[in-house]
């Protein structure tokens, strides 16, 4: 009874170390790597990277798709650089898959951790809430779909937030990875088509223009697929108004 007692705070403190070495690395990392993981670093670099490319094609797609992941779930700076690099190193296809992909493995690797240090307690408890906590839980249980692509098609939600809180309110992992690749399809081949363009960009002496998916042309397209997954959330409240 003794051991069994003293091994349970060690199990309790060991479900936050994946959250605990990513927050640590996070912070190192973005006071050691955001003078690095620059448009900079990748305009005076862009003869060594594309050399190595042609040289060692299979190695080149997979140190980048790890590094890729390993951004994504360090929550470290330089995602849209490596969305961009996607594109110049691959062209924008299949830079775009190389890039979804990788992106989707790093999401589904900080929403483990997330959920393994946090989440299934969390969600456990709002479950089991009153009032308005758990109005909120069921609220999201009754349009995980469209919340979940909401999240990810508009642009103003931070790619690391969309990642933590499906983790938060006990979202299913297959769900979560679903959506999460189908959802920044659209903005990963944005950015990576202009990736696609950098060497022309190089040449002139210019930086990529990133405000791109703010243009007409890319964001009517984006809101309206915002549009069409809220649809569902919109049906049920109207259906709901109309019941009372």
């Amino acid at each position: 009874m003794t051991d069994m007692t003293q091994n349970q705070p060690k199990t309790g403190y060991a479900r936050y170390l994946p959250l605990v070495a990513i927050a640590a690395v996070a912070a190192v990392g973005f006071f050691t790597l955001r003078d690095y993981l620059s448009f900079d670093t990748l305009r005076d670099n862009r003869e060594a990277l594309v050399a190595f490319r042609d040289q060692h094609y299979l190695a080149t797609v997979a140190v980048f798709m790890f590094a890729y992941v390993a951004i994504v779930a360090f929550s470290l700076p330089g995602a849209t650089l490596a969305t961009l690099t996607g594109g110049f190193l691959f062209a924008t296809f299949p830079g775009a898959l190389f890039n979804v992909t990788a992106a989707t493995l790093g999401a589904i690797a900080l929403f483990l951790a997330a959920r393994w240090g946090l989440g299934e307690r969390l969600a456990a408890r709002m479950e089991t809430g009153e009032g308005v906590v758990k109005r909120i839980k069921d609220g999201i249980d009754e349009n995980q779909w469209s919340m979940l692509f909401l999240i990810r098609l508009v642009p103003a939600v931070p790619f690391f937030v969309a990642n933590l809180v499906p983790a938060l309110v006990g979202v299913p992992l297959s769900r979560f990875a679903v959506s999460t690749f189908l959802g920044i399809i659209p903005g990963g081949v944005v950015y990576t088509s202009v990736g696609a363009g950098l060497g022309d960009v190089f040449e002139r002496g210019e930086t990529p223009d990133l405000g791109i998916i703010f243009e007409p042309q890319i964001l009517l397209p984006i809101l309206g697929l915002c549009a069409l997954a809220a649809l569902p959330i919109v049906i049920k409240a109207v259906r709901g108004k109309k019941g009372l």
